[in-house]
């Protein structure tokens, strides 16, 4: 009899759990010239519930869209400038930076100082950024867009070279910078021949289907935390990025926000936004 009452009592547990697994948070976040809806990803708990609780307590309700640079992201929900807290004492979360989590549009991050005062990458307790970023050619996006530049310009300095060089005046001049681009990557693999040196970005099957369809901006993989995603409402972010802006890239007319959060069963959100969780 009592084996038999512990496993009644023991799948009763299993069933809690269960169900509880089948729900989900889904955040809306208001704003002026539209609302966007998001989820936040279980590979991240302490940011996940973090945002979830600042939400809850009404936190966000009136923080600004401050930060907001078109074809990148718009940054917000600094509530610990609202609330008036001096900066030494703003709280912040250790980094859960996942393998996979990338800075495809419409993904949720955490803000953060810089590694040079943060060397552990922890994230702010508050402000987040949503991606916008822009679709990439695949070329340019396996590419070290930068050494690629630096060699080339090196190159171009041999008087054998003083053709390219020219033409590099040229289009530089012109500002016709997808040409120089092209024209930089076609030499390339001379480029890595002459100079031993290796061009080529290491990037994941993944990181390449995603910059290359829906964008975004994947020089911040890696370093910052990403921990939701835009289901719906991803316009308007792009809106908001088109703000009027003043200095540091604030609109000059404000965007406030507020957060709600609502728990529902993970089926509902899939049915009523697309989004498709792992199984």
């Amino acid at each position: 009899m009592r084996y038999v009452n512990w496993l009644v009592a023991f799948l009763a547990v299993v069933g809690i759990t269960s169900c509880a697994s089948e729900k989900d948070y889904l955040i809306k976040i208001q704003t002026k010239h539209g609302d966007m809806y998001a989820v936040l990803f279980d590979e991240t708990p302490l940011h996940k519930q973090n945002f979830i609780d600042l939400a809850k307590a009404g936190r966000f309700d009136s923080t600004e869209f401050h930060r907001v640079i078109e074809n990148f992201m718009v940054q917000g929900g600094d509530v610990f400038t609202k609330e008036k807290m001096p900066a030494d004492q703003w709280p912040t979360i250790p980094a859960e930076i996942v393998p996979g989590m990338i800075h495809s549009k419409g993904m949720i991050a955490a803000a953060r100082m810089g590694n040079n005062v943060n060397p552990e990458r922890r994230s702010s307790g508050s402000q987040f950024y949503i991606v916008l970023g822009q679709v990439y050619k695949k070329d340019e996006l396996v590419t070290d867009m930068k050494l690629l530049s630096e060699t080339y310009f090196k190159y171009i300095q041999l008087e054998s070279n003083l053709a390219l060089k020219q033409q590099y005046g040229e289009l530089y001049q012109m500002q016709a910078f997808d040409s120089l681009n092209q024209i930089m990557l076609q030499q390339k693999p001379n480029l890595e021949s002459f100079y031993s040196i290796k061009l080529e970005k290491e990037m994941t099957p993944g990181q390449v289907e995603a910059y290359t369809t829906v964008g975004g901006t994947p020089h911040l993989d890696n370093e910052y935390t990403v921990f939701g995603k835009v289901i719906k409402g991803i316009e308007v972010a792009e809106i908001i990025s088109k703000e009027k802006k003043g200095r540091a890239d604030k609109p000059l007319e404000p965007v406030y926000m507020k957060v709600t959060v609502e728990e529902l069963p993970k089926s509902k959100i899939t049915k009523e936004f697309g989004y498709q969780y792992e199984k």
